[in-house]
């Protein structure tokens, strides 16, 4: 390469997925057909009324240009009123709320906004690869807290107050927790939060999960002084089946809010307008709807399960979120060997703990973002070839 890559990507590597999606290419090239329920990339159509606003919004003339970098009034109060429905939560349409191109936007922009080069960022681990690779692409010290499931993947106030100590800029938490699908423990997070007001360092929630197998609904601003020291990220990809629409936002305080303006405005010119009010129509939907889509992830739940259990792992039935966190037997060194074993055997790409951290190695995260009759073939092609454990085949 005639002109060398800059400097910040040398701890950057091509996101896991990527890499597997051209292996899983490859493989299929010779005909082997391989299922993929490793991705969380949910397979629900949207709501029908969001589908119609975006159509007939683009049919009109005039609007097609570039919107306000704030986003509209009718997105920011529809997020308003879901806070509101969904969290009893009050917040500012005009002053609290910023609308983003989906939230993994959002932990660029949160980072570019407050972290200086070398400032510390505590990451979670396991946890979600953007918030390290985003955290080493501005030059941050990347700090990793523990979860362990001896802990029941809770967050160690002891561990945060030790690296507090130590001085840290920024902390990323997220729940439902993905991948382990734990649940927030509120009386911990409101120690967390008090931990931070005390140290000051900013926390940021994570939030596309809070509706998915959960009636623990849950947002960050629920507890006392979170506005203080705390941003949320959330979405319409995951609660709403709106993935590749790229449509999320950030609130929090105003001040903070203004500040991740400066960057957004200086990276993008807004959303289309007809997505924008897709959004707000989505954000209307009530909890019928919530229900039907869970009722269709409990089904899907059951035979990934299933498949779980075929695979010799071990995991809790409490999980929230699109995804089921199950511990491998102990005949294999680490999930990343024997997802490869089933991928090479039973033609069926499950996702590797690996990805998440260190303390996900011995783990695999299946996926709810198949429908049943993939779920069940991927349970036939696994029980057929066992993948080198000896199977029963358990109901539920």
């Amino acid at each position: 390469m005639l002109i060398q890559e800059a400097n910040r990507l040398q701890n950057i590597h091509e996101y896991y997925f990527s890499v597997k999606l051209r292996q899983i290419a490859e493989i299929n090239k010779a005909g082997l057909n391989v299922i993929n329920i490793g991705i969380g990339s949910p397979d629900m159509n949207p709501p029908d009324v969001a589908i119609a606003a975006l159509i007939e919004t683009a049919q009109k003339k005039g609007i097609h240009g570039y919107q306000g970098y704030k986003g509209t009034n009718e997105f920011r109060e529809g997020i308003v009123s879901w806070y509101k429905r969904i969290y009893k939560v009050d917040l500012n349409a005009e002053t609290e709320i910023l609308p983003l191109i989906g939230s993994k936007e959002g932990i660029a922009h949160i980072s570019l906004a407050f972290i200086n080069e070398n400032d510390k960022v505590l990451v979670p681990d396991p946890g979600y690869p953007t918030y390290t690779s985003v955290s080493n692409l501005v030059g941050a010290q990347v700090i990793t807290y523990d979860l362990s499931e001896e802990n029941n993947w809770e967050i160690d106030l002891n561990q945060i107050v030790q690296l507090a100590d130590e001085g840290i800029r920024m902390m990323w938490i997220n729940y439902p927790h993905m991948p382990t699908g734990i649940n927030a423990n509120e009386t911990v997070i409101s120690k967390l939060i008090k931990i931070a007001q005390e140290k000051k360092f900013l926390i940021v929630n994570d939030n596309p999960y809070s509706t998915i197998l959960t009636n623990h609904h849950f947002s960050i601003f629920k507890l006392a002084g979170a506005k203080e020291v705390c941003l949320e990220l959330n979405s319409l990809s995951k609660s709403h089946n709106m993935a590749g629409w790229r449509l999320g936002w950030v609130a929090g305080d105003a001040s903070y809010i203004n500040s991740i303006l400066k960057v957004k405005s200086n990276m993008d010119s807004g959303m289309f307008l007809g997505l924008q009010n897709a959004a707000a129509a989505a954000l209307k939907m009530d909890a019928e709807w919530i229900k039907s889509v869970n009722d269709e992830y409990k089904k899907r739940r059951k035979i990934v399960w299933k498949i779980l259990l075929s695979l010799g792992c071990t995991f809790s039935k409490e999980q929230s979120g699109l995804f089921v966190w199950g511990k491998i037997p102990p005949a294999f060194t680490n999930g990343n060997e024997y997802a490869d074993k089933i991928l090479r055997e039973a033609h069926v790409f499950i996702t590797p703990g690996f990805i998440f951290g260190k303390n996900g190695d011995q783990y695999l995260r299946v996926s709810l973002c198949s429908n049943t009759a993939i779920l069940a073939e991927s349970l036939k092609r696994i029980e057929s070839r066992t993948c080198g454990i000896k199977t029963n085949r358990i109901k539920i």
